[in-house]
């Protein structure tokens, strides 16, 4: 049974609460921040998380290849950790960054169900609603419909007003 060394046992737990940070700066980093809510610091927790992982098991790496057991070579260890931690909190927050500030498409709302053409999955009686299935921003959607006139099971439809967020006025097409 091989025994570890006491500095590379802390160097794992630096590494291991850096990895804990960091998995719960990405669950939901609204668990760790501290101060106004609309503020951001001047470093992030994905930083800080990257920075203590990449730390602790850098320096336990080169404290296992050193045979560290003074202090001066547990230094040594330390400056090599040093030396992975650094560039690693930079990309995490580099990475992290990009991610918060990713551009996306913006959310459809009902003015884009007009012009929708769609198909009739329910049959649209003349006073009522059937239902019909139109592409939404490339993802099929199924929304209840009326109709002027009756439309049968399978007739291709056109948005022509929509009257809800689940709810659209019809033609055939």
């Amino acid at each position: 049974m091989r025994v570890v060394a006491t500095g590379t046992l802390i160097f794992l737990i630096i590494g291991g609460a850096g990895v804990g940070v960091l998995a719960l700066a990405l669950l939901g980093s609204e668990l760790l921040h501290f101060g106004h809510a609309d503020v951001d610091g001047p470093i992030s927790t994905e930083t800080v998380a990257g920075f203590a992982g990449a730390f602790g098991f850098g320096g336990a790496i080169v404290n296992e290849l050193l045979g560290a057991r003074t202090p001066a070579l547990i230094a040594g260890a330390a400056a090599g950790g040093l030396l992975a931690a650094v560039p690693a909190a930079w990309l995490a927050s580099r990475l992290s960054r990009a991610a918060r500030n990713m551009r996306t498409d913006p959310t459809p709302t009902r003015d884009d169900l007009v012009g929708a053409l769609g198909l009739v999955v329910t049959p649209v009686p003349a006073e009522g609603y059937g239902e019909v299935r139109v592409r939404l921003a490339g993802q099929p959607v199924k929304l209840s419909a009326r109709a002027d006139q009756p439309i049968p099971l399978g007739a291709q439809v056109f948005v022509v007003q929509a009257l809800s967020e689940t709810s659209v006025h019809v033609e055939t097409y």
